[in-house]
């Protein structure tokens, strides 16, 4: 097809909308609201983990159904290059900021990468129904934060909604209807659909499927799906509310099964009427992947904790890498030795070697039940989570635990021998005078002769006056009964001190 042809066959074509912002602030009670199905009941812990999209249909001032595409993205902070997909597939941003709370520190996080990004955005204040609501103040902070508001110093549309109760959200969806004929987006029904690969995973009946949003062209039946080196033939094609279709176009959101591995989150797709197009596209693109894998400079002295990371989608899995990367010690460092989307296996814990310092983790997936009894026979616990940050705070309390151990000495007394006393077996009696610190009754002590070490020994009795005492401080003579092995001579030092672990 010639450029004219193309130009010729190009429409208008449905915005593809991305809601960002801060935890809490009301993206997923937003999409619940629009759509009228509910998400935020279904995440655990009220928080949306896997990227996601859906269709809705909007009447503009015509009375048209005017069609939306709407990405949900993450707010947890470890899901920031989820989010950063999701601007870059993305014609329009929201920025939906919290009419309560303001401007917090991930809310500056997706403008920065909305900016980046170069998308066009306006900003949603939410919960004004809030008794606590202050909208004037969280324009103000928005402006400190250089993010200006039409009638508040700059040109970005602002529509104040409450996503609970469905106030100012018409007027949201009028402005993107706006924003986006402004854009012009248009798309060509008549090629080959492409656009960018949203989420992947592996179901145990279907195989590998991923989620795909279409930027332009169309697909049908029997075509095949091309992402870098992975190929799909396109046997069922569902649309977002799992209906299966024969066809969809542009902006749409579709789910497709049967890819032969698992293909690239963020990544393009192409498709092909012939699967060996698709075939020689997916060849000639590893061909051009020659870059050789680097070395590393050193070889770390740090203990190395092995994890075996397996989680329901590949978004999952990078952003769990990411918060695995932020957990730091001195002395031993976390390496996924093996990760994957999908079920744990037995061939999982079959490849551990060490029990005891390897870590397990399934991320919203189970295990199957003779990795189970592997485990269990093999004394390898495999932890399950569902909410990442009680991941990473376990994590970090296994680095604690696992970490080795610096031994620190510490000196807390050091007392003089003045005398040496009856000694019977390895108890001696002897008397001295506290030079510096405290000797204390119990402790262990370094016997010192010329300054070296020539034993050590146990303060089994202890005198001050000749009462007894549990501790005899700076300045003071006192009388002691040593348990040690080495004789003690007049002119030893005594050297009282304390082991500590770090």
């Amino acid at each position: 097809m010639n450029e004219n042809d193309k130009k010729n066959n190009m429409v208008a074509r449905a915005p593809v909308v991305v809601v960002m912002g801060h935890i809490d602030h009301g993206k997923s009670t937003l999409l619940d609201y629009i759509r009228k199905t509910n998400v935020t009941e279904k995440e655990v812990g009220g928080i949306t983990q896997n990227i996601s999209a859906y269709e809705v249909l909007h009447k503009d001032d015509r009375g048209l159904d005017r069609k939306i595409t709407f990405l949900d993205t993450p707010g947890h902070e470890a899901f920031s290059k989820m989010r950063e997909r999701g601007a870059q597939i993305a014609d329009i941003a929201i920025l939906v900021v919290s009419a309560e709370d303001g401007v917090k520190p991930q809310t500056i996080e997706a403008w920065k990468t909305i900016t980046e990004n170069k998308i066009p955005c306006l900003v949603a204040i939410n919960k004004i129904d809030k008794p606590s609501a202050n909208i004037e103040k969280t324009k103000q902070e928005l402006a400190e934060n250089e993010i200006y508001l039409e009638n508040y110093g700059g040109k970005i549309p602002c529509a104040e909604i409450s996503a609970k109760t469905g106030a100012g959200i018409d007027n949201l969806l009028v402005l993107i209807l706006i924003l986006a004929e402004m854009e012009n987006l248009q798309g060509s029904e008549s090629e080959p659909a492409s656009g960018f690969v949203i989420e992947a995973n592996m179901d145990p009946k279907r195989g590998i499927l991923a989620t795909l949003i279409i930027k332009n062209g169309t697909i049908e039946n029997g075509m095949t799906v091309a992402v870098e080196d992975s190929i799909c033939s396109t046997r069922i094609i569902e649309n977002f509310k799992g209906e299966t279709v024969d066809s969809a176009s542009f902006s749409s959101p579709i789910r497709i099964f049967g890819f032969d591995k698992i293909p690239q989150v963020g990544a393009g797709f192409k498709t092909f009427q012939k699967k060996g197009d698709a075939q020689e596209y997916a060849k000639n693109w590893k061909s051009a992947q020659n870059v050789a894998t680097p070395a590393k400079s050193e070889e770390s002295n740090k203990k190395v904790i092995p994890i075996i990371l397996r989680a329901d989608v590949s978004g999952s899995l990078e952003a769990i890498e990411k918060e695995i990367a932020k957990i730091k010690s001195e002395g031993a460092e976390f390496r996924i030795v093996s990760k994957g989307v999908g079920s744990i296996s037995e061939s999982d814990i079959k490849s551990i070697s060490d029990g005891k310092e390897a870590i397990v983790i399934g991320f919203n997936v189970k295990g199957d039940k003779s990795a189970l009894e592997t485990a269990e026979k093999r004394g390898i616990v495999i932890s399950f989570f569902e909410i990442i940050y009680k991941m990473t705070e376990w994590l970090t309390e296994e680095m604690e635990k696992k970490r080795p151990r610096i031994e620190t000495i510490e000196t807390t007394g050091r007392a003089k021998i003045l005398r040496a006393f009856s000694r019977t077996k390895e108890r001696q009696i002897v008397g001295g005078k506290v030079l510096s610190g405290k000797i204390v009754l119990g402790g262990t002590v370094k016997i010192m002769r010329r300054e070296f070490e020539i034993g050590r020994g146990k303060i089994i009795n202890l005198e001050k006056s000749k009462v007894k005492t549990s501790m005899v401080e700076e300045g003071t003579e006192f009388g002691m009964m040593v348990e040690s092995k080495i004789e003690i001579a007049e002119g030893d030092i005594v050297e009282l001190f304390s082991i500590e672990q770090k």
